[in-house]
């Protein structure tokens, strides 16, 4: 038992889901500003994580466990996520324009499953002011040394028939920030989101992107969703590989709630130790059919999911949903494995 599992986790789950997250965010974002900061969160996180570096997709990773999108959608807090021990940090869902999100209350905890539910639905402050947050990180000097993704959605209001558009906004305010963009077309509360995932609607998101971009390519990765049929896995995964992404993250959240007892059931999206049997699925099957970097998430909660997801051939592995139960301490289980 450490100090988060003690101490903070009880006061944290006295509040309302939501409230807690944002409190986490608003001691983290303070904690980031001052000098003395990233130490006493260092202190607070305990036995330093294990440097476990590898490279993938060209990028230096200290360690191979990352902090999923959704925890800090508004980059408020980037320091703080380096000195608890993350190997590195994805922000967002970040929308081109900026969005309120869907009617609270949209953050619901599942103890029992080690789960939650979320219908958010892109809730951020729009590219312009995340990048400017970015761009006076950068100028501060206070930049993490850890790889930053910046995870990219489309705006609620945008149809999808200028989903390509939006992005492009979102990538191009991006452009110089960040390690890699991740493009997200998988999340279940934003309507008509997940249409996108056909490769007609994918390929012409990616090729905007990359003709606006010319020959200077970042890094580029597609999230995809769990609850994809395998044969439209395989078909995501194959359309990577022909368009020169870096490789794919397996997986958002599921729409399959089986495992909530109904009469607690919330619409959103699932996440926690229920996606983890999909979620490893969603992996095998991409694994299968390409060798592009993937970057497991779902459902990894101790180092045996650790190990399972890299010898089914993860490249790098994300958490959310088990650090918020566990805190910290994940951190240095899952790295060791």
């Amino acid at each position: 038992m450490d100090l988060y599992t003690r101490l903070l986790r009880p006061i944290f789950f006295s509040l309302d889901p939501e409230e807690a997250h944002d409190a986490v965010l608003a001691l983290l974002d303070a904690g980031s500003q001052i000098s003395i900061g990233p130490g006493l969160i260092r202190l607070t996180a305990g036995k330093a994580v294990s440097s476990r570096p590898r490279t993938v997709a060209g990028i230096e990773f200290p360690n191979p466990v990352g902090l999923a999108a959704g925890m800090d959608k508004n980059a408020v807090a980037l320091p703080a996520w380096e000195a608890l021990g993350f190997g590195f940090a994805e922000i967002g869902t970040v929308t081109a324009l900026p969005q309120p999100g869907n009617p609270k209350p949209r953050l619901f905890r599942y103890p029992q499953q080690q789960a939650l539910i979320n219908r958010f639905g892109f809730n951020n402050e729009g590219c312009e002011a995340v990048a400017s947050r970015l761009e006076g990180l950068h100028a501060s000097g206070r930049w993490p040394r850890i790889p930053v993704g910046i995870n990219i959605g489309k705006s609620k209001v945008t149809t999808a028939e200028n989903a390509h558009h939006d992005y492009l906004l979102s990538y191009k305010r991006f452009h110089g920030l960040g390690d890699y963009v991740v493009i997200n077309v998988s999340s279940p509360n934003t309507p008509g989101l997940r249409d996108l995932q056909s490769t007609e609607a994918l390929g012409n998101i990616i090729r905007t992107l990359r003709d606006w971009e010319g020959s200077s390519k970042r890094p580029l990765f597609v999230k995809v969703a769990p609850d994809l049929a395998e044969e439209d896995l395989v078909a995501v995964a194959e359309l990577a590989l022909r368009e020169g992404l870096a490789g794919l993250i397996a997986t958002n959240t599921t729409l399959d709630h089986s495992a909530i007892p109904p009469e607690f059931d919330q619409t959103g999206g699932l996440s926690g130790l229920p996606v983890r049997a999909r979620s490893m699925a969603a992996l095998r099957a991409i694994r299968s059919h390409t060798s592009l970097p993937v970057i497991a998430c779902g459902g990894i909660a101790d180092a045996s999911d650790a190990r399972e997801r890299l010898d089914a051939g993860a490249d790098l592995l994300q958490v959310y949903t088990s650090f918020i139960y566990q805190g910290p301490g994940l951190l240095r289980k899952l790295a060791r494995a």
